[in-house]
């Protein structure tokens, strides 16, 4: 959806970058011309994300440890963004997330509280860490892109705590974007259906067989097409576009 050098001299910061979509979001946010600095709690799946990512001499990509559960962590990742790029992202990408799955009625209250925590507030503390930043330093036509899922806007069996995190994402991106407009920071929300990664790659083959009936291309989507929208929604194309939940399903 974007085109060449949509995001030229840009910085992005895009949590959950070792894998999956956060990792095709990197490459791709890459390939338009942004530097990416590529957070996640496993900073060997960052590493690798950036050791594929080609660069030119006006890019420099950046591997970064984080944990977005952890205030601290934010905090310190924000720390080194400044330190090495002497500036904040104008483009961040909330794509960290767990599953914890079980039917409701057998579900821990740990396994619900450690996936609010993740996908939700650590969502939450991302933006509010990073965008006093970009307002202090005045950084003009900032976007954020959550990711949020089709759990969260129809439920799902055995995911009652994920959906329910996402469909809070994606209320905080709505409530962001109501407040967030005066400051020009655009923030939209991204919800994928059934993608191919390594986290759909845990559910049984019987389930994702009926998954797939429910969707009209007759097929998962893969990380890259998820990554396209939101490189659209990262540049100056979707300027207009704001609290926006974009689906990207193939037909559910």
């Amino acid at each position: 959806m974007a085109g060449a050098g949509t995001l030229a001299g840009k910085l992005a910061f895009v949590t959950g970058a070792g894998s999956g979509i956060g990792r095709a979001t990197c490459r791709i946010l890459a390939r338009e011309g942004a530097s990416v600095i590529a957070a996640d709690k496993n900073l060997n799946g960052a590493k690798d994300t950036v050791s594929t990512i080609p660069r030119t001499t006006n890019q420099d990509h950046v591997p970064l440890e984080l944990d977005v559960g952890e205030a601290s962590s934010i905090k310190s990742a924000l720390k080194a963004t400044l330190e090495h790029f002497s500036k904040p992202p104008s483009i961040i990408v909330n794509s960290a997330g767990i599953t914890r799955d079980n039917f409701l009625l057998k579900l821990s209250h740990t396994d619900f509280d450690d996936v609010i925590n993740i996908n939700l507030k650590g969502t939450f503390m991302v933006i509010q860490t990073f965008s006093n930043a970009i307002i202090d330093h005045g950084i003009e036509g900032a976007s954020i892109i959550n990711i949020a899922s089709t759990s969260g806007k129809y439920g799902n069996v055995g995911q009652v705590n994920y959906s329910a995190s996402k469909a809070g994402v994606e209320g905080l991106t709505k409530t962001a974007a109501k407040e967030f407009g005066k400051f020009g920071i655009r923030v939209n929300c991204v919800l994928p259906g059934m993608i191919a990664t390594p986290m759909t790659d845990a559910v049984p083959d019987k389930v994702k067989d009926k998954v797939v009936k429910l969707i009209s291309l007759g097929r998962f989507g893969k990380p890259e097409e998820v990554g396209e929208v939101i490189a659209f929604l990262a540049s100056d194309r979707s300027s207009y576009v704001h609290g926006a939940t974009v689906d990207v399903t193939g037909g559910v």
